[in-house]
């Protein structure tokens, strides 16, 4: 189940694949395992957090076009 967290909490980090006009999204992984997804550009409008799972098949959906 997704839910919105609050997007003020720290580290987040960009993946070294980047663009370098900011067009990115910043991941954060919780202690417990669970995975957020906020907006490089947009960092107070919103989170997203997935379990460890949801986040690799996302992932892997991307890798092979599906997404």
């Amino acid at each position: 189940m997704n839910e919105v967290i609050d997007p003020s909490w720290g580290g987040w980090r960009k993946s070294r694949h980047s663009m370098s006009n900011g067009d990115c999204v910043e991941v954060a992984l919780f202690t417990d395992g669970r995975v957020g997804l906020r907006d490089s550009k947009n960092p107070s409008g919103g989170t997203i957090v997935l379990a460890a799972d949801e986040f690799r098949d996302l992932l892997t959906d991307i890798k092979q076009g599906k997404i």
